[in-house]
Order: C-alpha cells, then sequence, then structure tokens
C-alpha cells in the first residue's frame, strides 16, 4: 500500500479500531462490568482507543493495535460466558461496519456515482468507502483467530470445558510472542500465513455484502 492510499485508509482504519473497542466496553458494561466506563473508554472518540506504538506500526508495517479495553471479571455474573461475548463484541460490530459499508458500495455502483467523479471527491470518498470495507472484515476475522491475545482465544475459552482451563492458561502465556512472530515473519518474508487463513473469508463476505 502506498502512502497515498494509507492516508486514504486512515479514517477507516480509525473508524474500524474505534467501534471495536467501543463494543467491548459497551457489552461488558451491559453485562455489570463498569471498568471501561470508569477509565475513559465507553466513547466513540479515536483519541481514548488509540495506543501510540499500534498507531505507528500502521505507518511502519501497515499492521497496528489499539489499547485493549479493560475488562473486570469480578462484575460478571457468568465470568466464563459473559467474557466470550465481551470478545465476540468486537468482531461482530467489524462485520457490521464492514456491512454497512458494503451496502453504500452497492449504492454507489447502482447508481453510476463510483464512475461519475473517479478523480475528484466522489472517486476519494467512494475509495475510503471500499477500504472500510476490507479494514473491518480483515480486523474481525484476524481478531477471531484463537490464538492469545486475540478475541478468538476467549470465545474459545468460553465454549471449552472447564477441564482445558490449565491448557489455554499455558497457551495464553506463549500467545502474544508467537502471534507478534508470525507476523513479523509474514512482513520480513512477504509469506503472510495469517493472510492466506482469513483471506478467504475476506474475499467471500466482501463480494456478499458488496458485489465486488
Amino acid at each position: 500500500m502506498d502512502f497515498y492510499s494509507l492516508l486514504l485508509a486512515v479514517p477507516a482504519i480509525l473508524i474500524a479500531l474505534t467501534f471495536h473497542e467501543f463494543a467491548h466496553g459497551y457489552v461488558a458494561y451491559r453485562f455489570g462490568d463498569p471498568t471501561a466506563k470508569n477509565h475513559g473508554r465507553l466513547t466513540l472518540n479515536p483519541l481514548a482507543h488509540l495506543d501510540p506504538m499500534g498507531t505507528i506500526m500502521i505507518f511502519l508495517i501497515h499492521f497496528g493495535w489499539a489499547k485493549p479495553v479493560p475488562v473486570d471479571p469480578r462484575y460478571l455474573g457468568n465470568p466464563k460466558r459473559d467474557m466470550m461475548w465481551i470478545a465476540a463484541a468486537g468482531p461482530l460490530m467489524n462485520v457490521a461496519l464492514a456491512l454497512i459499508s458494503g451496502i453504500l458500495i452497492r449504492i454507489f455502483l447502482a447508481t453510476d456515482l463510483a464512475y461519475a467523479d473517479p478523480n475528484g471527491g466522489i472517486g476519494v470518498l467512494f475509495q475510503m468507502i471500499r477500504y472500510s470495507l476490507y479494514i473491518n472484515l480483515a480486523l474481525a476475522f484476524f481478531n477471531l483467530l484463537p490464538i492469545p491475545p486475540l478475541d478468538g482465544s476467549k470465545i474459545l475459552a468460553g465454549l471449552l470445558p472447564h477441564r482445558y482451563a490449565p491448557t489455554l492458561y499455558l497457551i495464553e502465556a506463549r500467545g502474544p510472542m508467537v502471534l507478534f512472530g508470525i507476523i513479523m515473519f509474514g512482513w520480513i518474508t512477504g509469506f503472510h500465513v495469517l493472510g492466506m487463513v482469513i483471506g478467504p473469508f475476506i474475499n467471500v463476505f466482501s463480494h456478499l455484502f458488496s458485489g465486488i
């Protein structure tokens, strides 16, 4: 992705990350945990969610992250079940944003707005909406991978019987290093294992939502 394309993608990145973290905090709050609200994270202000290093990495290697929303399981009535839904809220929010983006793309294509002014403001807006579609789908399916600290690992923990808890704790301790190693391997070699895993899902849902 060149610098101009990255600039066009920045609004979609900010919205995707902000709504993702807000969804975690909101669902946790609905389940009785005020921690996110008390830390000023129950907001759609991107500045409350951006991680400085994660933001810099977006521009350096085109991969970044936001600050995780704090959750205190002690407030939850059923921590195992509730944590699963809190974790799922972020990816589900991104799927919803991708669906909205897809509908807008269909409107642009059906009314020929996508081609009316390809180098002007409308063309730029169309490109930004396309980035929103792909970025939200990528963020959703990436986070659904069952690798700690991604949301998928917490969803898996909520689904598995309690007897697997020691194994999950062991994986959780090593998961972040494994994930970072896979990402850096892809960045250095160009062989993106994670992209190969989530790519087909992104393609299917982008076509389903937008027709492209």
